[in-house]
């Protein structure tokens, strides 16, 4: 029992992670109704961000670790700010009422240049950062077992929850909310009413790559590191959760990636870690099919 409840305390801080990229998708796709692989791209690209800014504030600046620390998070959210804004003006809003296949050909395109600048930057080396508040809290010992969590997990999901607290807040009583919430259902009604609705746009963008940002940083402050390939496979989980609960609710697309996170994380304390990815993606596409992609297939509509 000790041994699985250090597994789901495990995973406890794994889907801690994938709510917060769960709720940013779900912001950005209620007024883009598109699927957007580019989110997973701004995740990594922020993490490494963070992670090369700091490398290279202690190899070359000789600033200590906080400070350094503090200009890679304060480059990452800069870095996600800028090209959220470029993905808003620059392929989101010409292609709002296209094809859907179109806006994931682009977004493909986008994850693979970030992919690539962020390798060029690092000319094709992993970068790793030093182990931050990594000692142990002990919740319950017993026979020479130990069920912890370090500090920076704990710090991390309480910034998650703060974070999808903050969204919901947000959506149920701030005056973008009621918007977000009008050009979600109907962006030709919202405008006749005089939403502006390529303000709601832009701004439900930017939110959704701050929160794909802040997963990346905390990923990376956690794992030390986090690679290329890293934006294709959380971009595609987050999907995959997002598809399943309903591109509508962010909030419920959050207890959506956190249950995945809980699920990934037991499977690989008793099953091989090796079938994994393999198994949960049979199993998002299983309840997929099961539920119904097509509920959420309205287009998004800009003036």
């Amino acid at each position: 029992m000790l041994y699985f409840l250090q597994q789901v305390l495990n995973g406890v801080h794994t889907g801690a992670l994938y709510a917060l990229l769960a709720c940013g998708y779900a912001l950005t796709n209620g007024v883009l109704h598109r699927t957007n692989l580019a989110h997973g791209a701004i995740f990594a690209f922020a993490g490494q961000t963070m992670i090369l800014a700091a490398v290279f504030g202690w190899q070359v600046l000789w600033l200590t670790l906080p400070v350094t620390v503090a200009f890679g998070i304060a480059l990452a959210f800069a870095y996600a700010l800028l090209v959220s804004y470029l993905l808003s003006r620059t392929v989101f809003e010409p292609l709002a009422d296209r094809s859907a296949n179109t806006v994931v050909a682009a977004t493909l395109g986008v994850l693979l240049v970030l992919s690539e600048l962020a390798r060029i930057a690092a000319d094709t080396k992993d970068m790793w950062l030093s182990p931050i508040l990594a000692h142990p809290v002990v919740f319950v010992e017993r026979s020479g077992f130990k069920v912890t969590l370090t500090v920076i997990q704990l710090i991390n999901c309480a910034l998650v929850v703060a974070a999808v607290l903050g969204v919901h807040g947000m959506l149920a009583r701030s005056r973008f909310g009621r918007e977000w919430r009008a050009v979600s259902d109907d962006p030709h009604a919202a405008r006749l009413c005089g939403v502006d609705t390529r303000a709601v746009f832009r701004k439900s963008v930017l939110a959704g790559g701050l929160t794909a940002a802040l997963a990346g940083v905390l990923a990376g402050l956690y794992y030390g590191n986090i690679s290329f390939g890293t934006g294709l496979v959380y971009g595609l989980k987050i999907l995959f959760v997002t598809a399943v609960g309903g591109y509508l609710s962010p909030v419920r697309a959050a207890f959506g990636g956190a249950a995945f996170g809980l699920a990934e994380s037991l499977w690989a304390g008793y099953f091989p870690i090796e079938w994994r990815d393999v198994w949960m993606f049979l199993f998002l596409v299983a309840l997929l099919v099961l539920i119904g992609a097509g509920r959420d297939g309205r287009t998004a509509s800009l003036p």
